[in-house]
Parts: structure tokens; sequence; C-alpha cells
């Protein structure tokens, strides 16, 4: 593999680990505040990207569509965790799989009804269409480079959000003692809202800016799903810090992986064997990670460590 392919593969697997970073965000902060295992998480990444597609091809500006898929997935946010979610919060964790799992059928049935089975299809807007030369004679993509420095600058939002405004004083002393912010007089239930609001919002628009690479369709929610839970697992529950660092490693470890073990079987194996084989064992790689890192870290590489 040439170098040029080589560094065309690594901000591949930034931008991927980006998109991981804007549903894991949210993810974390939902259990590490709440205490909340919300399977349904993938669904409102699925309702970001179809209200994206919608506005778009009904506006014709994809910016619009960004704006909506923030403001359908908090809404749907809003109103879940008001009319279900905070039910759940004393409950034990089989209640809250098993009502959230509920909600996967409910948004998935829901989102057929209104979209049909067909799959929606978006365009790159033009402003972000193109490619850029990169140094090392790369021709790179304009929105892949866009996708990762507006997952750097959430990033770093967040970071501030979380660690220098009074609405970050309150997360975080509701992830370390619920009970205590309540009896000095906090909404709890409000901050509750606002959390809720915040992750599903992060999660939809991980929805759209994903719908120009893929298309959109019911159920696109649960496999990157299954990935956002990998990434709090090895970054550790509860840390924005964590997210971030573990969607990049995830988001490396599977773009390399695809790209480069193909080419290392192809050494010794037939080309089609090779590929099968690499394909393979580049999809355990990101689980052989999260087993590495519980081994050494088993509250991951940023998590507290609990007594």
């Amino acid at each position: 593999m040439s170098l040029s392919l080589l560094l065309e593969q690594v901000l591949n697997g930034l931008q991927f680990g980006m998109m991981l970073f804007l549903m894991s965000a949210g993810l974390t902060l939902v259990f590490g505040v709440m205490g909340l295992i919300n399977l349904a998480h993938g669904s409102f990444y699925m309702i970001g990207a179809f209200a994206c597609a919608g506005v778009a091809m009904a506006t014709g500006s994809f910016f619009l569509g960004l704006v909506a898929a923030l403001a359908a997935a908090a809404v749907a946010g809003v109103l879940v965790e008001m009319l279900v979610i905070r039910r759940l919060y004393d409950r034990d964790h089989l209640d809250q799989v098993l009502a959230t799992f509920a909600l996967i059928l409910v948004f998935s049935e829901g989102t057929r009804y209104l979209f049909g089975s067909f799959p929606l299809y978006l365009d790159v807007p033009p402003l972000l269409s193109g490619a850029v030369a990169l140094p090392g004679g790369i021709d790179y993509p304009v929105y892949r480079l866009a996708v990762i420095l507006a997952g750097g600058l959430l990033a770093v939002g967040l970071f501030w959000l979380v660690g220098h405004t009074r609405l970050g004083i309150r997360i975080r002393a509701g992830e370390a003692d619920r009970e205590m912010i309540a009896a000095l007089g906090v909404d709890i239930d409000r901050l509750y809202t606002i959390v809720f609001a915040l992750g599903t919002a992060l999660a939809g628009l991980a929805g759209a800016i994903v719908g120009t690479l893929q298309s959109v369709q019911v159920g696109m929610g649960e496999p990157v799903l299954i990935l956002a839970f990998v990434v709090i697992v090895i970054g550790g529950i509860g840390s924005i810090k964590g997210a971030l660092i573990g969607a990049l490693l995830v988001g490396l470890t599977d773009t390399l992986g695809r790209s480069l073990l193909p080419v290392a079987f192809a050494a010794f194996l037939p080309p089609s064997e090779a590929n099968a084989v690499g394909s393979a064992l580049a999809s355990l790689l990101i689980y052989l990670l999260m087993a590495g890192v519980l081994v050494f870290r088993p509250s991951g590489l940023f998590g507290a460590v609990r007594a």
C-alpha cells in the first residue's frame, strides 16, 4: 500500500471516528448522568437522517436539513424522556432495556409509515462538493474534511459546555451525586430532560451527516449503536474525553483494518480469499481492542475507577 493511500485511509478513519464521537458522546452523557441504558439511541440517529433527507429534498438546502435533524432529534428526545424515560429512572436496568427496545420498534415502524420502506439518498451540498489537494498527492473530498473539522469543533464545544458552564457543573454534579444536587434545589427532572435532549440532538446530527455518505433507511441506527457502546466501554462511561479518544481509536482501527489486512493476506492467499479473510478479521479488530483495554482498564481509558 502506497503512503498516499495509507494517509487517505487515516483521514477516512478520522472522519468515521468523528461521526462515532457524535453518536457516543450523547450516549455516554445519558448513561453517566442518568444511569439509563438507552437502546433506542440509534433511533434518534435514524430520525436525524430522515429529517435531514426530507427537508433537504423539499427545500433543496442541505443546511436547512441539518437544522431540521437537530430539531427533530431533540424534540423527539424531550417527548420520549418526559413520556417514557422519566418512569424508568427508579427501575432496574432490565426494565430500561425492555422499554427502550420497544421504542426501537415504535420508531422503526413509525418511520416506515411516514417515509416508506425504500431508502432515501442525499447529495453532498455544492459548497462542500469536490476534492482538495493535500500534501502527499492526495485528492480528498471536501465534505469528509468538513466532517472531521465539524466533529473537532463540536468536541471543543462539548468540553467547554461540560467543564466551564453552570449547566456543565450541574451535569458533572448529577453524575457524581444526583440526590445531593436535588437536595440543593436543582430541578433534577429538568436537568435530565436537557441532558437527554442534548444526547439525542448529537445522535440526530450524526445521522444527518452520514446521510450523504450512505443511504438513509429504516434500521440504520442499530449497527452504529453497537459501535457507540464499544466506544464508551473503551473510553469510559460518562467521559466526553473518553468518548472522543475511544471513537477515534475505533474509527482508525476499523478503517485501517479493512484496508491493510486484505493487503497483508494477499501475500500468501489468492486475492478473493485474502479479501474475505481480511475483511472478516477486520470486523473483529475493534472488539479485540475493547477486550484489550478492559484487561488493563476495566473502567475504560478515562472512566472513573469505582471502589
